[in-house]
């Protein structure tokens, strides 16, 4: 691993991590569903560790990157700050504009009638996976393994359930196990696209680094925000997701120490 070049490691992590969302999903297959509680529960795991990848792996090395380049001490936090505005914006806007369906508000964005089902709940899922993708790569563009494999872990780990939500929301619409397996699964291969973009660009151009790693955790932060936790709360187990966000959000915290 040790040969390979940050942008290879980028988009290899950023794989391995998009293929968790596939193995998380495989309890469809086998009619092994668990609750909606315990569904929750798992995404509210999946927030926690988002939440504290945004910070620990992403937010605080912007910041040190940018006191690196920059004497003034209100500049590096201005840098990081508008960065994340605009990565969060990233995203708010992609929702907006790209034809998509959530899984319960229903249709959102332009009309695109012509377009089957299926795609529209591929293309939500798509919005949401990127910005993942792009904060591993970012991570392994600028500090190779010690930046980037504490992310990928991390968001390996919240892609399982994740892949799992995914599957069992397929199943209630009326997909076999089969496809909704497979659906899922491939939901989780967009992110070495947004890996192997954030790597890249980092690796090109070294004062771009602040502005892709914080870029990448507002991204992350509008996924958590805008989607996986009212998504969480809307069944009435608050407590559960709650639980979940403080296990994921305190595991991540020791793997970014103990591995990065």
């Amino acid at each position: 691993m040790d040969t390979l070049s940050p942008v290879a490691l980028g988009f290899l992590g950023s794989l391995a991590a998009g293929l968790m969302t596939a193995a998380g999903a495989i309890p469809v297959l086998f009619g092994r569903v668990p609750s909606r509680a315990n569904r929750d529960l798992l995404l509210g795991f999946a927030a926690g560790v988002m939440l504290a990848a945004s910070f620990f792996s992403l937010i605080i090395p912007a910041l040190a990157a940018a006191e690196a380049r920059h004497d003034n001490d209100a500049l590096p936090a201005a840098i990081v700050c508008l960065s994340i505005l605009l990565g969060m914006g990233a995203v708010a806007l992609l929702n907006e504009r790209l034809p998509h369906e959530h899984f319960r508000s229903g249709r959102e964005g332009p009309e695109a009638a012509s377009l089957r089902r299926v795609w529209l709940f591929i293309f939500a899922i798509t919005i949401h996976n990127v910005p993942e993708g792009l904060a591993v790569g970012v991570g392994f563009g600028a500090g190779g393994m010690e930046g980037g494999l504490p992310l990928a872990i991390g968001i390996g780990l919240q892609n399982a359930p994740e892949g799992l939500a995914v599957a069992v929301a397929l199943l209630g619409e009326g997909y076999s196990r089969q496809r909704a397996w497979g659906i899922a699964a491939m939901t989780g291969l967009v992110e070495p696209v947004g890996g192997l973009l954030g790597a890249s660009v980092v690796r090109l151009s070294e004062p771009l680094l602040p502005w892709g790693l914080a870029f990448a955790a507002g991204a992350m932060l509008y996924v958590i925000s805008h989607e996986i936790i009212p998504e969480t709360h809307r069944a009435g187990h608050q407590n559960r997701a709650t639980l979940g966000l403080a296990i994921g959000l305190v595991l991540m915290l020791f793997l970014d120490v103990w591995l990065g």
